[in-house]
């Protein structure tokens, strides 16, 4: 196990949180179950029925793990919970509850709003948009967040050549598929607070593009430069450049070529995409071919943590994600 890893569990292990895992019929959300609990990194409820998930997994331990089941516990509280939250978009009463037994992700949502949970994980089984929709329509964003994005946290592999940090923040990677230039301003914002509250690393944020500091021209390019701009006049206190490409970004060589005198070049813990399909595209390279430990989709700026996960995830992933979690409700 990484150094990053041990302290991220020893971190969230203090905090004494009640992480909910939505997805508990999934062998995967279950054996996480059991890593959680023996490692006392959090106390977790597991989503669904007892009696049917502990007959389906007779190897898995469950001692010290809670459960909540949709169909009868709360059912009713979180039903009008649910319709008052949503009925002036038009929800129904009749609606509320199908969503409550039939849908985890919405069941733990309400579960976490209403305060019974700290936080929530899941994506093992659900889409990122059926995460994402239960997180914006019941969690909802935090005052005075106007684009909620996420990120992953990137774990390099320990003979890593080009920097000592403990993890990279890549972001976004999940969310907002073309981000305007305000939107991107807001998504380095809250990758800077994800580095420094997450990982604990002085943020070093580069904003990436298939140019480095004008070599070339484009109206993508232009966004990038208009997005630093409104980045260095709101957060004067956040060290962020651009635009910038990979290798000028971390490869300290490259950054005395294309970029010397910035402050950030050859030293980026911190990269902000100019899109989804480079952001989603960027942190699987980095995964398959880089060797890195891909951690996340991370929400960022949601009222309470819910989280997301990668659909081929292991039990090791929703661990890592679910100390993530913690951290962000501490």
């Amino acid at each position: 196990m990484s150094n990053f890893l041990e302290n991220l569990f020893s971190r969230a292990s203090k905090l004494n949180k009640t992480i909910a895992l939505a997805e508990g019929d999934d062998y995967r959300a279950a054996k996480a179950a059991e890593i959680l609990t023996e490692k006392k990194i959090c106390n977790v409820v597991l989503i669904g029925d007892k009696a049917a998930i502990t007959s389906k997994f007779p190897e898995i331990k469950f001692d010290g793990v809670n459960f909540m089941n949709p169909a009868t516990d709360k059912t009713d509280e979180y039903t009008n919970f649910l319709y008052e939250l949503r009925k002036e978009k038009g929800l129904t009463l009749e609606a509320a509850k199908k969503l409550i037994t039939t849908n985890n992700m919405y069941y733990a949502a309400v579960a976490l709003k209403t305060g019974d949970v700290d936080g929530v994980v899941g994506g093992a089984v659900f889409s990122s948009a059926d995460v994402s929709r239960a997180a914006f329509q019941v969690v909802k964003p935090a005052k005075g967040i106007k684009s909620v994005s996420s990120c992953f946290i990137m774990v390099p592999p320990s003979d890593f050549k080009y920097s000592d940090t403990p993890a990279y923040v890549f972001s976004d990677c999940a969310v907002i598929p073309y981000p305007d230039e305000n939107q991107l301003a807001d998504i380095v914002q809250a990758a800077y607070l994800s580095a420094k509250n997450i990982v604990e690393v002085e943020p070093k944020i580069a904003m990436l593009s298939f140019s480095t500091l004008g070599s070339a021209k484009h109206e993508n390019i232009d966004k990038v430069r208009n997005a630093l701009q409104i980045v260095k006049s709101e957060h004067p206190e956040i060290c962020v450049d651009g635009e910038m490409q990979l290798d000028a970004a971390i490869v300290d060589v490259v950054a005395k070529q294309k970029a010397s005198g910035s402050p950030v070049a050859g030293q980026a813990n911190v990269l902000v995409f100019p899109n989804l399909d480079a952001g989603n595209i960027g942190y699987k390279i980095a995964q398959r071919f880089g060797g890195c430990m891909a951690i996340g989709p991370i929400m960022q700026g949601l009222s309470k943590p819910i989280n997301d996960l990668s659909r081929g995830c292991v039990a090791e992933d929703i661990v890592a994600v679910a100390a993530i979690t913690c951290l962000q409700g501490a």
